[in-house]
């Protein structure tokens, strides 16, 4: 039964709830941790981990993608971000970082995480604004296809109908259109609405879809075709800069609630709910899994990898936005970058659980009886 509150006269809001907000409670059996099944496939794919990369450029370097492929997660390219912009990548990122490190030094307040300059934002532009390369971006690409491993490619809804047919030319595995809040039909004034239904119906390859934060949305995405429905806005500061924002576990739970009514209404077609918002450490993952998701999608804590694009420095796609920039480029607060195999699956001296992800979430389970993330969706929760 839905919670609603009156903010004041003839106006109510219902009320939702954070990953922070909600915890999950153990069953009276536990199981070992080694008996835990945490692969995830989609479509005719299928990965070691449920866990694909946010596809930003600080995270997503072409060695990031080939080792977090190999160790079986899903990496996701940026087709519009620096890849395919500019010709001495590694030289463009330490622009970035520089810039970032520059704000920080000259921030007033030690907790500030950006100043009034911005500096950052206005230097990722700047490579955003530059002509997209499409034979240098398929140069790269080219690269983790030589490595064997399965990838993503993320285009925006807005370039979706122009640069999709390339990216799947250049031997993608999966796409992914996604912006901060994604509809089935993307209607823009200058030039013809993008019917996701029509458009993912003609291409070879399956989709992920997404953002969004509600039932109705969700369930919208998922008929049109998307084998995966991502839920959140990514880290941005959507809220700050648009005011909209809904917590994750109440998010995550309506989404994975259209999935199951989906699923009925066709007959038995599964759709992925991948949750990408709000998640620092592997008790939000394990969380998010707990409300229903079938995956997570990681930003910030992946950053803290030795071969991530910016080692310990973080910012998403959104944040170069040309006139409304949603994301904030920023340091993800670690002493050393740590090797990917660490982050994701220990041995870690860490008890804050911002290492050995993975690890940490097949424990999660084992403690709750669960062997799988599918039955996990049925663990109990409370809310704080």
């Amino acid at each position: 039964m839905q919670d609603f509150v009156d903010i004041g006269r003839g106006r109510t809001a219902r009320r939702v709830y954070g990953l922070n907000q909600v915890d999950i409670v153990p069953s009276r059996r536990t199981r070992s941790s080694h008996d835990v099944d945490m692969s995830w496939k989609i479509d005719a794919y299928q990965f070691d981990i449920p866990v694909m990369a946010h596809p930003s450029d600080a995270v997503v370097s072409p060695q990031f993608a080939i080792e977090f492929g190999k160790m079986g997660g899903l990496p996701v390219i940026n087709a519009e971000g620096l890849w395919g912009r500019a010709e001495n990548l590694e030289a463009a990122l330490q622009e970035i970082v520089e810039a970032s490190l520059q704000e920080i030094a000259e921030a007033s307040l030690q907790d500030e995480y950006v100043n009034d300059a911005n500096l950052s934002n206005r230097v990722l532009q700047k490579y955003h604004a530059m002509p997209l390369n499409r034979e240098l971006l398929a140069e790269r690409l080219q690269t983790v296809r030589d490595s064997g491993v399965r990838f993503g490619v993320r285009v925006s809804p807005q370039n979706a109908r122009e640069l999709a047919p390339f990216v799947i030319a250049s031997g993608v595995d999966l796409l992914v259109i996604q912006g901060t809040l994604v509809s089935a039909e993307h209607v823009h004034r200058d030039g013809e609405p993008l019917n996701l239904k029509e458009f993912i119906g003609s291409l070879d390859v399956p989709v992920i879809a997404g953002g969004v934060v509600d039932y109705t949305t969700a369930l919208h995405l998922m008929r049109t075709g998307a084998a995966g429905v991502i839920v959140g806005s990514g880290p941005t500061t959507n809220n700050d800069v648009l005011g909209i924002d809904v917590p994750m576990a109440t998010a995550i739970a309506d989404a994975a609630y259209a999935r199951r009514d989906y699923l009925d209404e066709t007959g038995g077609r599964y759709v992925h709910v991948i949750a990408d918002s709000a998640l620092s450490t592997s008790g939000d993952i394990a969380k998010a899994l707990a409300c229903g998701a079938d995956a997570v999608s990681l930003g910030a804590p992946l950053a803290a990898a030795d071969c991530a694009g910016t080692p310990n420095v973080f910012w998403p796609s959104t944040a170069a936005h040309p006139s409304a920039p949603r994301g904030v480029i920023e340091s993800v607060g670690v002493q050393e970058p740590v090797s990917l195999e660490r982050l994701l699956f220990g041995p870690t001296s860490s008890p804050f659980g911002d290492e050995d992800l993975v690890g940490a979430v097949r424990r999660s389970m084992a403690k709750c009886g669960y062997t799988d993330v599918k039955s996990f969706q049925k663990v109990g929760l409370v809310v704080r």
